[in-house]
Parts: structure tokens; C-alpha cells; sequence
């Protein structure tokens, strides 16, 4: 099938290289001229393991392509997906919609014959009604059908996530554009992959549900994590304890800083916002949202305490700077909270990431960014680890500790034992144990 994927994000470049490696014929549309020109040279915009040979072996064998016009590929296209940024709106945390919008405007005027235009963009409720209505508007005459198709792709292993899903959902009543989208989703037959079909309403709602309640698992354990260490207990043997039971399920109770990214801060935001709209307020959400934004900025607390109650004038080492491992994602990440909270406090920053320092270098200041782990190390009077990239979770703790000014250690990931550190000599402060 032939496919057009408006916008090379995160989500719109991942999903075209996958389809691609389907076996259908993709182009990815974009306007930055500058992204598509680094694109066609095999440069990628983002950083995620694997995309950039996913991308060049598709494009090798033809069925990949890129463009800053969308009209060609449009037109010829059995299915058109929107996956440009939904960001959230300044002012008043709704989902900005207006590149959905303009997209939407773009495809009417460029489709022929019967075609399928798809939501891949995480959208509110009711989002696809306004996209099938401007395009009527601009198209009385234009077969089509409106699709919701969230994704549900988790950055660091998305191309795996996209190929061996637990689940597509897709919103539709229309029999012709659920033909289309089996036959798009046709190689993860093979897998026994669930295909749900709903309205369009339903899916677009499963997405933001999905989000909310993964962030309220995460801020739920954190929660526990504070009363594990105000009572003395273990907060990752409480999550093992619960963990087990098949209804609760193990993952996301990795207690830490706080959730980031490029998601669930947006869509728990644009959930509350379209619950309070719709008379339906979600208490739950709204309290995971506000105990996740206060304990991001409590975290630098922790560091202050760890150095005795007072960082002025002393060097913290910042070891990850992205929200999560394998990305260079900056969005939402605790980092942005932290960080300033303690240069506040007088305290001078020296980090290091493996892939964010770039970003990085755009949104925060004073920050002295070094080369690796161990020049993080070297003089500071305390290290903090805040994204666990795997690079960080064997350190040479000898060799730490002697190029530190004071052996202090606060682990905010919880990557090492605290008896080991102990028996090492460091002053050692991790997350509810």
C-alpha cells in the first residue's frame, strides 16, 4: 500500500520507517526543508537505537522516500497519517491543535478518489469530528474517512514497540477504512497481535487514558517511595510485593524523580483540561499532576541534604540529563527542575549525557557539560544520577570516589545497593530505601 505520513517527529518518522519495513511504500512529508535535506543524507533528526539503519534500508530498497511537498505523495497515498506535534497550549494546558488543523486543511485539497486519513498524532476527544469536517468544507466533493490511530511507542524502543505491539487501536465505524488498516497492519497478524476496532471518539480517549494512568502508577509509587523512608522500609521490595500480582503488573513501579517526556506531562494536562470541560472533573489525574510537578523541584532538596543542608559554593555532578535512557529527549525531564532549583542554592553544575547535552545546552544555563562520567566526578563535592543510561550503572566507584572532593552519592534512579556503597566509603542517599 502506498502511504503518506505528514510530519518526521518522533512519532511520524518512526512509524513511516516501520511501515516501510513492512513492505508499503512511504514517503515522509515535512516542511523543514533543513530536516528533510538531512534526512535524505541519512542524518536523523532525533536520536533512537535502531532508526537510523531502519531508515537506510528502506530508503536502499525503495520504499522509503522523503519530501517537503505533500501534494505527489498524497495523492497517490491509500492512507494519509497526521503525526505532527500536539504540544500543550500556553496558557491553559489544552492541546494545541493548530499543525493538526493546517494539516488536515492541506491533505483535503490534495486527495483523489477514496482515501484514508489518519490520526497518529496524540489528539484530544472529538478531534477527529473537526478534521472530517474541514475537510468537507474544503472538499464537499472528496471521498474519504477519518481515522484515530494513537500510538503508543516508548522512546528508547520504539521500532520494537511499533513491530511487536500489545495492541493497534483504530477508530472507526467505516468498513472500507478498517479494510485499509488490517491490510496496513496486516504483517502484525502474524504475531496474533490484538487489532481493536472502536469509534472514533473511544480511541482517541484510549490514548489519553492509557498515558494518565501509567503517570498515576508512576507518581502512586513514588508516593510510597516518601513513606518508605519516613517508616523504614524498601520501596523497590514493596514494588517487587505488589508487582507480582498479575493485576497490578511489575512495570512502571520504578520509583524516581518524577515522570517527563514527551507524553504524559502533555496528556495528563490535556486529560484534566478536557474532564473539566466536559463537567467530568478527574480528581485522580489532577492530583498525579500536581504531586509530580512539586516532587520534581523536591528532588534538589534531597541533593541539599545529602551535603549537610547547605550546596553554596560547593560542585554537584549531574550524571543523565534526559528524561529517560536511549533518547536525547529533554522534554519535561527532571533535570530542568533540578538543576535550577539547586544553582538557586548557590551550587555549581558540572553533567554529562550521552545524547542531551545538545538539547540541553538550549535550556539550561551555567552548566559546565563534560565529556563523561568520571570528569562529572572530578572535584565535585557530590554526584547525582538522574537518568539511568546503562553507561552509568558500573562505574569504577574507586575511581569516583578518588576524583571526588567528598564521596557523595545521591541516587535518584536507585542503579546501586545501598550496602555496597556503604562498604565503598560513600556517603550514599537513593529513593525510598
Amino acid at each position: 500500500m502506498r502511504v503518506a505520513m505528514i510530519g518526521t517527529g518522533y512519532v511520524g518518522l518512526v512509524s513511516g520507517a516501520c511501515f516501510a519495513d513492512f513492505g508499503h511504500v512511504v514517503t515522509c512529508i515535512d516542511k523543514d526543508a533543513g530536516k528533510i535535506a538531512g534526512l535524505e543524507q541519512g542524518k536523523m533528526p532525533i536520536f533512537e537505537p535502531g532508526l537510523e539503519q531502519l531508515v537506510a534500508s528502506n530508503v536502499r530498497e525503495g520504499r522509503l522516500f522523503f519530501a517537503n511537498e505533500a501534494k505527489e505523495a498524497v495523492r497517490e497515498a491509500d492512507a494519509v497519517f497526521i503525526a505532527v506535534g500536539t504540544p500543550s497550549r500556553r496558557g491553559d494546558g489544552h492541546a494545541d491543535l493548530s499543525y493538526v488543523y493546517a494539516a488536515a486543511e492541506e491533505i483535503a485539497g490534495q486527495i483523489e478518489g477514496f482515501t484514508v486519513i489518519v490520526t497518529k498524532s496524540t489528539v484530544p476527544v472529538g478531534t477527529g469530528d473537526e478534521i472530517e469536517a474541514i475537510i468537507k468544507r474544503v472538499r464537499p466533493d472528496a471521498q474519504f474517512a477519518v481515522v484515530s490511530n494513537p500510538e503508543f511507542l516508548r522512546e528508547g524502543a520504539a521500532i520494537n514497540d511499533f513491530k511487536r505491539p500489545d495492541r493497534v487501536v483504530v477508530g472507526t465505524e467505516d468498513e472500507r477504512a478498517q479494510t485499509i488498516m488490517r491490510e496496513l497492519y496486516r504483517p502484525l497478524f502474524l504475531n496474533e497481535t490484538p487489532i481493536l476496532f472502536t469509534s472514533r471518539r473511544t480511541s482517541e480517549l484510549t490514548k489519553y487514558a492509557a498515558n494518565a494512568f501509567l503517570a498515576l502508577k508512576i507518581t502512586f509509587i513514588n508516593e510510597i517511595a516518601d513513606l518508605c523512608e519516613a517508616i523504614g522500609a524498601d520501596v523497590q521490595q514493596v514494588a517487587r510485593g505488589i508487582g507480582l500480582d498479575n493485576r497490578i503488573g511489575r512495570k512502571f513501579l520504578n520509583a524516581g524523580p518524577g515522570y517527563g517526556g514527551s507524553c504524559f506531562p502533555k496528556d495528563t494536562l490535556a486529560l484534566v483540561r478536557t474532564a473539566q470541560d466536559s463537567n467530568a472533573p478527574m480528581k485522580l489525574v489532577e492530583a498525579t499532576v500536581a504531586v509530580n510537578d512539586a516532587r520534581k523541584k523536591k528532588m534538589a532538596d534531597k541533593v541539599v541534604a545529602a551535603l549537610g543542608g547547605d550546596v553554596k559554593g560547593k560542585t554537584v555532578g549531574i550524571l543523565g540529563l534526559t528524561f529517560k535512557p536511549n533518547t536525547d529527549d529533554m522534554r519535561d525531564a527532571p533535570s530542568l527542575d533540578i538543576i535550577p532549583a539547586l544553582q538557586a542554592k548557590g551550587a555549581k553544575i558540572q553533567a554529562y549525557d550521552p545524547e542531551g547535552m545538545h538539547e540541553a545546552g538550549h535550556l539550561l544555563k551555567d552548566v559546565v557539560f563534560r565529556e563523561g562520567a568520571y570528569d562529572v566526578a572530578e572535584a565535585a563535592d557530590a554526584v547525582v544520577i538522574l537518568t539511568e543510561w546503562d553507561q552509568f550503572r558500573a562505574l569504577d566507584l574507586d575511581r569516583l570516589k578518588l576524583l571526588m572532593k567528598q564521596p557523595v552519592m545521591v541516587d535518584l534512579r536507585n542503579v546501586y545497593r545501598p550496602e555496597e556503597m556503604r562498604a565503598r566509603g560513600f556517603r550514599y542517599s537513593s529513593i525510598g530505601r
